[in-house]
């Protein structure tokens, strides 16, 4: 099972609709997956399969930790255009 982290400022908001979509994406596409929403802070020291977030603050993260740039955090299709091939690589590399 993958573990994801989607990441916005504040980890309330944003973040929270982009967890939504990406627990629809993987539902969709037979990907097992925990999703949990976070701020930039709390995210940067988290353990997991994947970070979820924007270009600006996707630079920030460490380079030892897989992050995943998103162009939005409401938009399915754009989200999923940008990740489902990760996720698709992410979940075959666990199984």
């Amino acid at each position: 099972m993958l573990s994801i982290v989607t990441v916005c400022g504040n980890g309330i908001g944003s973040s929270l609709l982009l967890k939504l979509k990406i627990e629809e994406i993987c539902a969709e596409n037979g990907i097992k997956a925990t999703v949990e929403s976070s701020d930039f802070n709390s995210a940067k020291g988290r353990n997991c399969d994947l970070i979820v977030t924007i270009g600006e603050m996707a630079k920030q993260f460490d380079e030892s930790q897989k992050v995943a740039v998103i162009r939005s955090y409401i938009n399915k299709k754009k989200i999923q255009e940008d990740i489902l091939e990760t996720l698709k690589v992410l979940d075959q590399a666990k199984q």
